[in-house]
C-alpha cells in the first residue's frame, strides 16, 4: 500500500482538481489523506470567519470520507498563506503526520495567492520533512523525501492566463461521479462563488473543466499533473505507475 497526501490551500480545491485520481487510488487499496492549509474562512459573505471555517471543514471531512480518506486542516488563515518559517514548520508537521510516500499539491502558478504560496510551502516542506534537525511537533521525521506532484492550476492557466500544460493526465472517467459527489459536499460555496467569481454552478464548472482536459487527451474526463523531479526529490514515476491503465502520456 502506498500512502498518498493531497494537500491544497482551501476546502474544495483538491476535489476540483484531483479527486478523480484519488478515488481511483483509494479503490486500488492505497491510503489517502487530504489536507488543506486553510479552513477557507473567507469563503462567505453571510457567515463570519469562525462559522465559515467550521462549516467548510465539515464539508471537507465529509468529502474525504467518501473515499475513506482522513482529513486535516493546518489552521492557517484564508488569504494569509505566506512562505515563512513558522508556516513551513506547520506544513512540515502536517506532512510528517500523514507520512506519505507521494504528495500531490497545488500548481506553482495559479490565480489565487494562497494556491501559489501553498505550492512553494509544500515543495519545501517535503524536503524538510526528512531532516531530523528541522523540528516541528510530535510527528517523527520521514525516512525520505516523498514523491511530489503538482495538480493543474484552476482552469489550466497561470496567473497571466497562459496555458499550463501537464506532464501527463489521468483518465478519471470511471471515477468521475465520485469526484462530482465529493465536490457537491461543499454546498456552502454555491452562493460565495456566484458573488466573488460569477460562477453560477460551481459543480458544473468543474464538470466543464474536466471534460475540456479529457478532450485534450481523447477521453471523457481527465485530470492533469506535473511531476517535480529536481534534485534531491525522487524522479521515479510513482503516480504514473500507480494509476496504471488510466495513465495518459502527453
Amino acid at each position: 500500500m502506498t500512502r498518498i497526501l493531497a494537500i491544497h490551500a482551501h476546502p474544495d480545491d483538491i476535489e476540483t482538481l484531483a479527486a478523480g485520481t484519488l478515488a481511483l487510488l483509494a479503490a486500488a487499496g492505497h491510503g489517502i489523506a487530504i489536507a488543506t492549509l486553510t479552513a477557507g474562512d473567507c469563503g462567505s459573505a453571510e457567515a463570519g470567519p469562525e462559522e465559515t471555517g467550521r462549516i467548510r471543514q465539515g464539508e471537507a471531512a465529509d468529502a474525504a470520507a467518501m473515499i475513506g480518506a482522513d482529513y486535516r486542516c493546518a489552521g492557517i488563515g484564508d488569504l494569509a498563506v505566506f512562505n515563512d518559517d513558522p508556516t513551513r514548520r506547520r506544513v512540515t508537521e502536517l506532512i510528517r503526520w500523514a507520512r506519505p510516500d507521494l504528495v500531490i499539491t497545488s500548481a506553482a502558478a495559479d490565480y489565487h495567492p494562497d494556491h501559489e504560496a501553498t505550492s512553494i510551502l509544500v515543495r519545501d516542506a517535503c524536503f524538510a520533512a526528512s531532516a531530523p534537525n528541522y523540528r516541528t511537533g510530535p510527528s517523527a521525521p520521514l525516512e525520505a523525501i516523498p514523491h511530489l506532484y503538482f495538480a493543474d492550476p484552476i482552469g489550466g492557466r497561470d496567473r497571466d492566463g497562459n496555458p499550463a500544460p501537464p506532464d501527463f493526465a489521468v483518465d478519471i472517467g470511471p471515477w468521475f461521479e465520485t469526484k462530482r459527489q465529493m465536490l457537491a459536499r461543499h454546498a456552502s460555496q454555491q452562493d460565495w462563488l456566484l458573488k466573488q467569481h460569477g460562477i453560477t454552478d460551481y459543480v458544473g464548472s468543474m464538470v466543464a473543466w474536466s471534460k475540456k482536459r479529457g478532450r485534450e487527451f481523447g477521453v471523457d474526463y481527465a485530470e492533469g499533473f506535473r511531476h517535480y523531479r529536481n534534485h534531491p526529490y525522487p524522479d521515479a514515476p510513482l503516480l504514473q505507475t500507480l494509476v496504471g491503465a488510466a495513465l495518459i502520456a502527453v
